[in-house]
């Protein structure tokens, strides 16, 4: 009898558990992740979905479930369907020009009635100089050439590091670069996080021209009433992700910023709801869902999904000369600001000198006079800043990267996987480095090594 109660009693604490923390929403994170990557490299990026998929499912994570994944790509419908042993299914949708978007059950996403090709068509020229000619820029530097060659080396064992593409740019031009097999000068490229710094550049945007303030309280409609202490939150504590909310980002699948991206149509709403944990700026902790926030403040700023598009271009692709861009929304029709825009790696390397540049191209000042300082500078005691990581900072990490070769005025942007915008303001460079490396550190090792040998190649 004690037996029986005692085996009952687990079976009702593990029915519990299941309850609370929903391994079912974890593996739909999983497959909503292989849907949504495997359609936007193979359909944008124009990658081989195979390989895709085999690199996709070593993420930590995933891995644990490898035997069961499977996906299956349909070139008529422009669909991409993953699933674990036929459970646990997710769709991904591809619409020309607008990049993927996952499905949720039978409604329909957001569709933008947007001409991207008219967008891409500036009626003004560039304000930033072309950094290179059509052909691939092959290092004329010995050592330079050394640096890349180091840069996609394969160890002999996992885990492996899969460089995809590197651009090094000095005073405006590109000195060297290399792409694997199947990739070139005009590859989009996932970006992941390196979305995040993006979505700084359109709030600075919107900041240079007064329509929003990082010091004033978040525009968040959830937040309006008298009594909800949420509307202390400021614009810039979302951008330092210090907003006190409950949206702690683990990549376990069961924490709220993953299942916010894959399981969400309306991310920022899902957001949105969160409660307060901690007084706004007094905790840091990373989140991709304050930042898919900031992207509804841009939405809202400028006027719905298709004029977010085309500020982005307007304002922000087309002075920098950044063509191969596909930026992705969500199902509701907001700016998937989180971990979604695809750039080739020059276009990320302009992006880059924007903030080299300190905000300006062509004579003209495109982010606010401070908003460089500001994004570069360290939030509380971490190396985070705002929308880049920073070697700005007493923080290990960054004192660990300086001792690697990253000077210490370096800043980045930062993807998953290994995705690096490195802006060295006092070398006058940008170093990007994009690839598929499972590394937990992004390979920083590699970063470090690559970003010290250019500095000593174009010292002697």
């Amino acid at each position: 009898m004690a037996s029986g109660v005692a085996g009952a009693v687990v079976l009702a604490t593990v029915a519990a558990s299941a309850a609370i923390f929903r391994p079912d929403r974890a593996v739909r994170v999983a497959t909503g992740m292989v849907a949504h990557n495997v359609c936007s490299k193979s359909f944008v990026s124009g990658l081989d979905p195979a390989s895709v998929f085999a690199e996709t499912i070593e993420r930590s994570g995933i891995r644990l479930l490898r035997p069961g994944l499977r996906y299956r790509l349909d070139r008529t419908g422009n669909i991409v369907d993953a699933s674990v042993a036929g459970l646990f299914g997710s769709r991904a949708a591809f619409h020309e020009g607008f990049g993927c978007v996952l499905l949720h059950g039978g409604e329909q996403p957001y569709l933008l009635r947007s001409d991207v090709a008219a967008l891409r068509q500036s009626r003004s020229p560039p304000l930033l100089a072309e950094i290179a000619g059509a052909a691939i820029v092959e290092p004329a530097d010995p050592k330079l050439k050394a640096a890349l060659d180091h840069a996609f080396e394969e160890p002999a064992a996992p885990p492996f590091r899969r460089t995809k593409a590197v651009v090094v740019v000095h005073d405006g031009a590109v000195i060297a670069e290399r792409y694997a097999d199947g990739v070139g000068v005009d590859t989009p490229l996932l970006g992941f996080s390196m979305t995040k710094s993006v979505v700084n550049a359109l709030i600075g945007i919107l900041t240079q021209q007064g329509l929003v303030t990082p010091s004033f309280p978040a525009p968040v409609p959830e937040w309006r009433a008298p009594t909800d202490p949420r509307r202390a939150i400021e614009v810039e504590h979302l951008m330092r992700m210090t907003t006190g909310l409950a949206l702690d980002e683990t990549n376990s699948g069961f924490d709220p910023s993953s299942q916010m991206v894959y399981l969400h149509r309306d991310m920022a709403g899902f957001a949105a709801q969160a409660t307060l944990i901690a007084p706004p700026g007094t905790r840091w902790a990373y989140s991709s869902a304050t930042t898919q926030l900031l992207a509804r403040i841009i939405r809202d700023s400028v006027g719905g999904p298709e004029q977010t598009l085309a500020f982005a271009w307007r304002e922000l692709f087309n002075p920098l000369g950044m063509r191969n861009v596909t930026l992705e929304f969500d199902a509701s029709g907001t700016l998937q600001g989180t971990a979604y825009m695809l750039a080739s790696a020059r276009d990320w390397a302009r992006f880059g000198l924007l903030y080299l540049n300190d905000g300006v191209v062509g004579g003209r000042r495109v982010l606010h006079a401070d908003w460089v300082d500001l994004s570069a500078a360290a939030t509380l005691d971490t190396d985070y800043g705002a929308g880049f990581w920073t070697n700005r900072s007493e923080h290990e990490s960054a004192r660990a990267r300086v001792r690697l070769g990253i000077p210490r005025d370096a800043f980045f942007a930062s993807g998953d996987l290994g995705q690096r915008i490195v802006i060295l303001p006092s070398q006058n460079l940008v170093i990007v480095r994009l690839g598929d490396s499972v590394d937990p550190t992004g390979d920083i090792r590699g970063l470090g090594r690559l970003v010290s040998e250019v500095i000593a190649a174009k010292r002697q």
